[in-house]
Formats: structure tokens, C-alpha cells, sequence
């Protein structure tokens, strides 16, 4: 095993944020509805609330951590998107370097389709959601 693939297990194995994203997880899991992703709940003009805000990917350079991902899909994510402990996405700031855009205008992900869980399990309008539209200025938004 070479020392990247050792310390990103050992950064997923010492990390105490995962807790709370596996609450998330399994509040998902139990959705009545079945439908999970974030891309099916759109707007009235057919957009994603999450391409009009971005607040969550701005919130906390803390926030952005791997947790239950397995190396393959972590080697997925460009390495210019990790942090130098490779326990998470790297940060400017307090903002995500994959989130592209204007946060409360026009957002996307530069690795929407391999972003890591915690990303994947934040939803339009939930706890996590009102919580980081708030630090920006936002409106909550109904939770789903």
C-alpha cells in the first residue's frame, strides 16, 4: 500500500466529523419519497436550488471531509481538488476550489460527478443547508 492511499485512510479513520453526515445519510435513506438526489429537486424555473446558491461549499473549510469513501472513488477526484493531508477538498478560504460560480447566484461543482459523500448527502433545505445560507446572507429554504 503506498503512503497516499495509507494516510487517506488513516485521515478517514481519525476524522470525528463523520458522524453527522451518517445521521444525514441515513435521514436520506429513509426519504418517503425515494428520491434522493439533489439534481431532481429543482425550481420552478427547472434549476437546482443548489446551482443558485453554493452556500454549503463556502461554509467551513472543515466542512468538505472525506469520511466513508473508498480509495477508488477518492482517486477519482482530481488531485488540484485535495488537500495536502488528502483528508479532504482543498479550500481557499473557507470556500470549496471545486465550486465554481458566485455563492446566493449561479454555482456548480468542477467534480459534481465524483464528489465525495459529504457532498452527496447535503440536501436543498435541510439542518446543514439552513445553517450555511444563513452565514451568507440566504434565505433558508423549505426543507424537502
Amino acid at each position: 500500500m503506498d503512503m497516499p492511499t495509507t494516510r487517506r485512510r488513516l485521515a478517514r479513520l481519525l476524522t470525528r466529523r463523520a458522524i453527522p453526515y451518517l445521521k444525514a445519510a441515513t435521514r436520506i435513506a429513509s426519504a418517503p419519497d425515494g428520491d434522493l438526489s439533489v439534481a431532481s429537486r429543482k425550481t420552478e424555473d427547472g434549476v437546482s436550488p443548489c446551482q443558485n446558491c453554493g452556500a454549503c461549499c463556502a461554509y467551513s473549510r472543515d466542512w468538505p471531509r472525506f469520511t466513508i469513501e473508498d480509495d477508488a472513488a477518492l482517486d477519482l477526484i482530481p488531485a488540484r481538488f485535495v488537500n495536502a493531508r488528502l483528508s479532504g477538498m482543498r479550500c481557499e478560504g473557507e470556500r470549496c476550489a471545486a465550486l465554481v460560480g458566485r455563492v446566493g447566484e449561479a454555482t456548480s461543482c468542477a467534480v459534481y460527478a465524483v464528489r465525495p459523500e459529504v457532498c452527496r448527502v447535503c440536501m436543498p433545505g435541510d439542518a446543514e443547508c439552513a445553517m450555511a445560507r444563513r452565514r451568507h446572507g440566504l434565505p433558508a429554504l423549505p426543507e424537502n
